[in-house]
Formats: structure tokens, sequence, C-alpha cells
């Protein structure tokens, strides 16, 4: 058996870029995810893989068409290293930050409604005021793993925050039936929820519950009354909200949706509130909250991101018209 000389310091320091790209791979768990979050090819991700694993003298990924698997010695190579450009990343971000400047990269995850109609629309300001701030927004309803898939935080339509992150409050939010003014001739408007069995109502398709309505009336607590269940029915349902709220717009019936997709057609008089005096119960999360892994240095980027949310939107989504 010939053992492989050991390598002089200079070649393995050629390799640093090499190791810390390996890092990512195991993090991201593909080359097009790990070559995306470096913002290189696929192909220079291959080659840098391909050359670590010439000069280690044996394999480190074992490849297949949808993932990455790595051998015992990839494994134990990236155990001993990421450790270290992790150390290395944050101190180099703290002596960023001696600059007093919110500058660099933050990645961020948040629903599809709430972005297209809230976050874009305001988000101009902020990039303005922080010239040297990039912002990447992955806009998707999925759940995504924070820390895992690289996000740096997210918006998120919960009934509570994760316990597992740190989380702001960033304000309350409401369910609202709505429809236009020409449904509501046409059909008649409803003027207590058991008239919705009548209505083409639009749904959000749910595992259980999608084809019951519940409202409770905004006097019921003084007045003590319990909250009314009505099933209801239509020729169309989605899984999101901003459909919904297209939908009926385009007169097909009575949506129900959070009050952040229906403001600005509520408030162009586009679309009218259905039951204004009862409140719809259960149909989605009653707050927003912005949530970020731990971490013991938080870049000034991200805290004047998370600051500029929460000054914006505490105020909620109010209907009417401004």
């Amino acid at each position: 058996m010939v053992n492989n000389p050991p390598m002089d310091t200079q070649k393995i320091e050629g390799l640093w870029v090499h190791l810390h790209w390996l890092t990512v791979l195991a993090e991201q768990g593909s080359y097009t995810a790990a070559a995306a979050r470096l913002g290189v090819s696929k192909a220079a991700m291959s080659q840098r893989i391909a050359e670590l694993e010439r000069a280690a003298g044996v394999p480190l990924v074992q490849r297949t068409t949808r993932s990455v698997r790595f051998t015992e010695a990839g494994q134990r190579l990236v155990e001993s290293t990421r450790p270290r450009y992790d150390e290395i990343a944050s101190v180099f971000s703290t002596v960023r930050e001696l600059a007093g400047v919110a500058r660099g990269l933050v990645r961020v995850t948040a629903p599809v409604a709430f972005v297209r109609q809230q976050l874009v629309p305001r988000m101009s300001e902020f990039l303005r005021a922080n010239p040297e701030v990039k912002v990447q927004l992955e806009v998707s309803d999925r759940l995504s793993s924070i820390a895992t898939e690289g996000f740096d935080m997210a918006i998120r339509h919960s009934a509570q925050a994760p316990e597992t992150h740190v989380a702001w409050k960033l304000c309350e939010t409401h369910s609202v039936a709505v429809a236009t003014r020409a449904y509501l001739k046409r059909r008649g408007r409803p003027a207590q929820p058991a008239d919705l069995a009548a209505h083409d109502c639009l749904s959000y398709p749910r595992a259980s519950g999608s084809g019951v309505w519940t409202f409770e009336h905004k006097a019921a607590r003084k007045a003590h009354m319990a909250p009314v269940s009505v099933p209801v029915n239509g020729a169309f349902s989605a899984n999101n909200s901003e459909a919904l709220r297209d939908a009926a717009l385009d007169d097909l019936g009575i949506a129900l949706v959070p009050d952040f997709t229906a403001q600005s057609a509520v408030q162009a008089g586009k679309l009218e509130i259905v039951l204004p005096d009862w409140r719809p119960l259960g149909a989605f999360a009653e707050q927003l909250y912005v949530v970020r892994p731990y971490a013991p240095h938080v870049p000034r980027a991200i805290a004047a991101f998370i600051a500029y949310l929460r000054q914006t939107f505490a105020g909620g989504f109010p209907l009417q018209r401004p």
C-alpha cells in the first residue's frame, strides 16, 4: 500500500475556496442550489469539487440525479471545516458592521399574497434608504426551513410564532368576506351568515372544514351570542387568496380572504365587504410575524430590514379608504 505524501501548506491554502464550496454543497443538498447560493455556475461548482477530490485522493461526493450524498471522507471534511468557515464569516461580518452602514444580502421567504400586495409596493422606500443592502425574496406559501435553506428571515402568517426562532409580531390580520357590487346586485346582499347558503362562495380548500364558514357577530361578547357556522358551496376554489380575490373581482361570487389581500380592492371601491357586522373565524391565521434564527450577532442589514417591517406594518391593514 502506497501512502500519498502529505500536502504542503501552500497547496492546502490554495484549496480554501474549494473547501468552503464543499460546505455550501452539504448545506444546500444539490449542485444547483449550492451554485445559486454562491452565485456561480453549476459547472464551476462541479469543477471545484472534482479538483478537491483529486487533491484529497478519495471520493468526497456521490452524485445522484436529484441530490448528492457525501462519502465518509467528505462528511468528515465538512464537519471539521464548516464551523471554522462559520466563525470566519461571523468575524468578518462583525468587522464590516464597524463601518456603521447596513450592507449585504438579506434573503427572505414570505407568503405569495402578502409579498405581491403589501411588501413589494413598499420595498423601494427601504432600498433607497439603504443603498448598500440587497433583498432577495423567495415568494412561497410553503413553510421553508429558515436555517437549513439559507434564509436570514421569514415572514409568517400564522396563529403563533415558532418557539425555535426569534420572532416579532408585525400586526394583527383578519379575514373578510368580499364581493363586487355587480354580484351583490344580481344575487342579493346577505344580511346574516345563513344567507350565504344561497350564494356562490369562493373558498380556500383545506383538508377539513373548507365547505363551512364560521362567523362571530362583532357584538357577540356583549350579547353572549355563539358563533354561527354555515355550509357554503361555489364553482371555484383555490389555495391562494389572490386567486380568490381575483375571482371575486370577476363577479364569480363571495370570497373569504385575508384583509391584506383584499385591502387595495376594497379601498378602491372594486370590492365591498359582505356581512360587515360579522367576523369570520378560523379561515386564516390572525397574526403576521417576522422570524429569524437565533444568532449572537445580527448583521446590520438584517436588523434594519426587520425594523423597517415592524414600523411599516404596525398599523395592520385598514379596509376603509384612506
